[in-house]
């Protein structure tokens, strides 16, 4: 009995630190899940410092109304050199309604600069950049699964020369969106009683979460392959449970059914 508590308490540590671990309400299951990350690739300049406000999407089609901000967006200037050769920085990290994914919109500040020569330059940043340059997406999304979007920048066709010295900064950016393998949702039955649910493959333990109050979990970002699910309710009452041969596939929501825990 002290072992298996053990086991339960260091669970619930290590889910805190696991990519996708944690609690699931139903309004996260029926969302999709959207991390939104820029990159670059590489100009001829010193420095490229972007003025990052904001990020929305349109998921109603509407070119004109339907934008709705990102929840989670990470304001501030960027310099675009530090964000080439594959690297990125997470730009926002939200929940987005399933359904299509029309458009994104990348809403920039006034100071942007370029850097020549040591020196720093202010960019000119048309009005119609700073109000949302809009990105054609046009894809589905599904609720429970996890995306991760890069806007990847390409500088040297961003910056115009404008004459005597002065740049025109026109953004161009091309959107790459995947899903990051496929998600796991189920409910164990009495909700009263909160389960981790650990899937395995082979030897290794792949992901951990814990029931939420519905009893419902979500695993996201599994790798697709064929895993079990244990199930280790946390009042010892009850007998712990096992679920073999469940699909994951990317980009698909696998459903389990309904586990029930017995005394």
């Amino acid at each position: 009995m002290k072992t298996r508590i053990i086991l339960l308490f260091s669970l619930f540590i290590l889910s805190s630190s696991l990519f996708i671990a944690c609690k699931k309400s139903n309004s996260s299951q029926d969302n999709a899940h959207l991390k939104l990350y820029l990159t670059d690739a590489p100009g001829d300049y010193e420095a490229v410092i972007i003025d990052v406000k904001d990020v929305q999407i349109n998921v109603t089609g509407d070119g004109d109304e339907g934008w709705q901000s990102l929840q989670g967006v990470i304001p501030g200037s960027y310099n675009l050199l530090d964000l080439v050769n594959d690297k990125d920085t997470l730009l926002a990290d939200a929940l987005i309604p399933s359904g299509k994914l029309h458009q994104i919109r990348l809403v920039l500040g006034t100071e942007n600069y370029v850097k020549i020569g040591g020196q720093l330059i202010k960019m000119d940043t048309p009005s119609a950049q700073q109000s949302g340059l809009k990105l054609n997406v046009q894809q589905d999304v599904v609720g429970g699964i996890l995306y991760t979007m890069v806007l990847d920048f390409d500088v040297a066709r961003s910056i115009v020369t404008a004459g005597s010295g002065k740049y025109n900064l026109k953004p161009v950016i091309r959107t790459v969106l995947d899903a990051v393998g496929g998600s796991i949702k189920g409910f164990v039955a009495p909700d009263s009683v909160t389960t981790a649910v650990l899937a395995i493959q082979g030897p290794d333990t792949i992901a951990t979460t814990y029931t939420g109050t519905d009893g419902g979990y979500l695993i996201k970002g599994v790798a697709a392959g064929t895993y079990s699910l244990h199930f280790l309710p946390s009042d010892t009452t009850f007998q712990d449970d096992v679920r073999d041969g469940i699909n994951v596939t990317t980009g698909k929501l696998t459903l389990v059914d309904t586990v029930q825990l017995h005394q």
